[in-house]
């Protein structure tokens, strides 16, 4: 597994693809045919749930459905692993956000992060983002992780892992087009003249990714390629 650096986060929450339930479960969703059988057979597009959470302010069952327009809120312990369209999302524990409608009700236009955080991969679409207190991403079909630190101001860090997305933060603007892992801190206060700077690659692995992306039918750019780069933060493919 490539070399992961932490911060705030403990090993086992970004491990939880490894446990044996989220393999078994993974394995079924797939055998099962995926999101599109779910909807046809009116099951769960909840794939895994550990520990307690809330759907809209209820305690959360895998037996549930979560539905555009939702409000979701993860406690300690907990991870939560959905699928919704052609997307497929992994919510850490003490998150809070919620997913809004797009075209359709089977479609997420836009993640909105409250707290805490959540990897997620997307399908090509349009009109699509992620919008957290200090930096709003438009997405394009990518895979991303996204955090926000309570104990630095509520500090914003966004990793486009690969694809393109549109970044904003305060007045700065910039189009990420990264092949592996390019990553950003977004600040409310501009720290020496920027709203939005480079960081490392943080809290969040490869496998994370592959794993999601097998969910939605999908590859993730390094998995294409046959090859990764150095994971320090910067986007680019080794060669």
């Amino acid at each position: 597994m490539t070399q992961h650096l932490l911060q705030d986060r403990q090993e086992k929450e970004i491990l939880w693809f490894q446990r044996r339930d989220a393999l078994k479960a993974a394995a079924a969703w797939v055998a099962m045919g995926g999101l599109p059988a779910a909807m046809a057979q009116q099951r769960s597009n909840i794939v895994q749930l550990t520990g307690d959470a809330t759907l809209n302010g209820s305690r959360l069952n895998p037996e549930h459905t979560i539905q555009t327009g939702d409000v979701i809120q993860t406690g300690p312990g907990a991870n939560l692993v959905f699928a919704i369209g052609n997307s497929a999302f992994q919510v850490r524990q003490n998150s809070r956000l919620s997913v809004e409608r797009g075209t359709t009700l089977h479609a997420v236009s836009l993640l909105r992060l409250l707290t805490g955080a959540v990897a997620s991969v997307w399908g090509k679409g349009v009109n699509r983002a992620i919008v957290m207190p200090t930096l709003t991403a438009g997405i394009r079909g990518t895979g991303v992780y996204a955090e926000i630190f309570a104990d630095q101001g509520n500090r914003n860090y966004f990793c486009n892992c690969y694809g393109t997305v549109d970044l904003g933060a305060g007045s700065d603007k910039q189009v990420s087009q990264a092949q592996y892992h390019q990553s950003f801190w977004a600040d409310a206060e501009p720290r020496n003249g920027r709203y939005l700077s480079p960081a490392q690659a943080l809290n969040h692995t490869d496998e994370e990714l592959e794993f999601l992306a097998r969910l939605v039918n999908q590859r993730t750019a390094w998995q294409i390629a046959g090859r990764k780069g150095i994971k320090d933060g910067r986007g680019q493919m080794g060669y």
